[in-house]
């Protein structure tokens, strides 16, 4: 040992110690918790859908706790509210970062609430888990996408839909609010449609505003689209309060699921929770989660969840299980790398493994996606979807479609050293 060395050291932590007892002890308290940053909008358009995801996050987060936290200290969850605006997602994304210095954060539902942070994240260096499905076209060394790729969610849904089981459509209306996530998701699926001999006659696109309650135009152009002759089926990426309206006109007119379903992307069962859903009864959405699967994972979960709501009518959604997901890999990680540096962690989450709520074993692969069922629901009385289609396996997340010509040739892989988000595939 080199004496003198460790002298100056002790000497130096002496010091160090001194000036803390002077100031109160700021930098002895910064080190007593691992702070974990929430950012999702508690008001706002997007508060019906996101306001959950803070609960079941505290709820982890306090499970955890008394497990005995992490590296022998407590999360402190540090809750912010973007208020569904853009633009506030990126300040608050930079105030837990740096101000309130989190070790990860778990946040953002929209795509461009993420395509807003995305900068941040990158610039700052901070880990960004993001549990909902999206358009696919991005992998970012600083985000893990906990929830679906299009090859997860929107892809299946609609072979679904062209299959006997599913109704044998031929034509499709595609319905989205008017940004990145409808737009690009749509650009795959008329691509997609297109590898499967359908012709854009037979493809109607909309877009709407966030928060777009008048929808009688729309439903009624939907209308009479699928009465010229052809098996129509509604795909949604209608996203937040709008859902609400959009049903109800569904029903007005008249429009059953036997006749012309719907399958969306985005409502679950926190939004069907404000909805009549008597006259929705048959429509679809797809997801990688529903509340009505049985197994012993989602009895204990949601048991836990509405013990800690002090709600035994809460319910439970798919973004929830990717949080779920994504911060029992984020903990298994941690303790891996036996510290909170983030790009420790995150070369220590590429190959973590975690139950699901479904009753499989997800990943996380090296593009920071991870592996999904893909199971596809029918909207019940009660507000709950049955089952009635499911993949045998779990499907692995892609980063760049296959159906984008553009995408089809690149691949993502964050392994260190090759660590590229959109390198083109190598040829043998």
């Amino acid at each position: 040992m080199n004496w003198s060395c460790s002298k100056r050291h002790l000497l130096g932590l002496f010091a160090g110690t001194a000036i803390g007892i002077a100031a109160g002890l700021p930098a002895l308290a910064q080190e007593e918790t691992i702070k974990v940053g929430v950012l999702h909008s508690l008001s706002g358009t997007m508060a019906i859908s996101e306001t959950t995801l803070k609960d079941v996050m505290l709820m982890l987060i306090e499970e955890q706790n008394a497990k005995g936290g992490l590296l022998g200290k407590k999360l402190e969850a540090v809750v912010v509210d973007p208020a569904s605006d853009w633009p506030l997602f990126a300040e608050k994304a930079r105030q837990l970062i740096a101000s309130d210095k989190v070790a990860a954060t778990f946040g953002c539902w929209t795509s461009v609430s993420r395509k807003s942070v995305l900068p941040v994240f990158e610039e700052l260096n901070g880990l960004l888990f993001y549990p909902v499905q999206y358009e696919g076209e991005e992998s970012s060394r600083n985000v893990f996408y906990t929830g679906a790729a299009p090859n997860q969610q929107a892809i299946p849904a609609v072979e679904y839909l062209m299959s006997e089981d599913g109704g044998g459509a031929t034509r499709f209306v595609l319905l989205g609010t008017d940004y990145v996530y409808p737009r690009t998701t749509n650009k795959i699926l008329r691509a997609f449609l297109h590898s499967k001999g359908v012709a854009d006659a037979d493809i109607m696109e909309e877009y709407t505003p966030f928060g777009h309650s008048d929808w009688q135009t729309i439903v009624t152009q939907v209308k009479a689209f699928a009465n010229e002759g052809k098996k129509t089926a509604v795909v949604s990426t209608i996203n937040g309060d709008a859902n609400v309206p959009f049903y109800k006109e569904l029903a007005n007119q008249g429009i059953k699921a036997e006749d012309v379903p719907v399958v969306a992307f985005s409502v679950g069962e926190e939004e069907l929770s404000g909805i009549d859903t008597s006259n929705l009864v048959g429509h679809l959405a797809a997801w990688n989660y529903f509340m009505s699967v049985e197994t012993p994972e989602n009895a204990a979960f949601i048991e836990k969840w509405q013990a800690f709501t002090k709600n035994p009518e809460r319910v439970s959604n798919d973004p929830m299980e990717a949080h779920y997901i994504g911060l029992q890999m984020w903990v298994q990680a941690v303790e891996q790398a036996g510290t909170t540096d983030v790009d420790a962690v995150r070369q220590a989450i590429i190959g973590q493994k975690a139950p699901n709520l479904s009753g499989g074993i997800s990943e996380m692969l090296p593009n920071h996606h991870i592996t999904k069922p893909v199971l596809i629901g029918e909207i019940q009385p009660n507000g709950q979807f049955e089952v009635v289609w499911e993949t045998d396996d779990l499907v692995p997340g892609d980063a760049w479609s296959d159906y984008i010509p553009e995408s089809a040739k690149l691949t993502a892989d964050w392994t260190y050293p090759w660590v590229c988000g959109g390198c083109e595939k190598p040829s043998f």
